[in-house]
């Protein structure tokens, strides 16, 4: 009886696990760039001094993220930058270099290129990325950022956005949403990374498939407790009918 409670106990707490993984994908269906998390069981046995190891936990761990690319949407804003195919824009943390596929931009009140957060971009070069009050400004695919200076009509070089294409296996994402190395490193520029200016990427989850995996998770958790109870019910049967002998 009481394997039957611990693998049901088990069950249900990674059907749970699984819920909030796949809650978490649905609540960033229409983020921009957001990578959907890949969740998998893993066997975690259990240990002791006495006995040998006889039962293991099987637990919902997160192995990594969808990769796959969003589809480009057409915004028309000139800081909206979307990356065409792999890569991803480097944004400044107290923390180091963050990595991310969202290129939803603007500047702040110095002129500074941020992300939504206040997140500077970083230069290619280092530093900051400053637009000045009254440019006119262009965004190459290269990540070129060339401005008009509006008393004198000239071209100016404002810097270029550090775009970077690290394997999928050396990075990671971090409590923040932004994506590191796992070395603790920053990253390499790579200049073959390509832009578009005046879109977004869109958001990799699929929303029907989410959905679908909510509700049978839901329903497994459900049918798990249900065991549970039915385990209650046989135990309390089988002593009713041990006291009547």
């Amino acid at each position: 009886m009481d394997k039957l409670v611990y693998i049901s106990a088990v069950a249900a707490k990674s059907a749970l696990q699984r819920h909030e993984n796949v809650s978490n994908n649905l609540a960033n269906v229409s983020t921009p760039g957001f990578k959907s998390q890949l969740m998998a069981f893993q066997s975690a046995p259990l240990k002791s001094s006495e006995g040998l190891a006889s039962r293991a936990f099987s637990m919902e761990t997160t192995v990594g993220f969808d990769d796959a690319e969003g589809s480009l949407q057409q915004t028309g804003r000139s800081l909206d930058l979307a990356i065409q195919g792999k890569g991803w824009f480097t944004l400044q943390t107290a923390n180091g270099e963050g990595y991310t596929r969202s290129g939803h931009f603007q500047t702040n009140a110095d002129g500074v290129l941020v992300n939504s957060s206040g997140l500077s971009v970083v230069e290619e070069g280092g530093g900051e990325i400053v637009i000045p009050a009254g440019f006119r400004f262009d965004v190459s695919d290269e990540g070129v950022i060339s401005g008009v200076d509006p008393g004198q009509n000239e071209i100016v070089r404002l810097g270029r956005v550090k775009l970077v294409n690290p394997a999928k296996d050396d990075i990671e994402r971090s409590d923040d949403g932004l994506f590191r190395l796992k070395s603790g490193q920053d990253a390499d520029s790579d200049q073959a990374v390509r832009l578009a200016s005046g879109y977004l990427e869109s958001s990799n989850v699929n929303a029907a498939g989410a959905m679908v995996d909510m509700i049978s998770t839901q329903r497994e958790f459900e049918a798990n407790l249900k065991m549970i109870s039915l385990a209650e019910e046989n135990s309390k049967r089988g002593d009713s009918l041990l006291g009547l002998n």
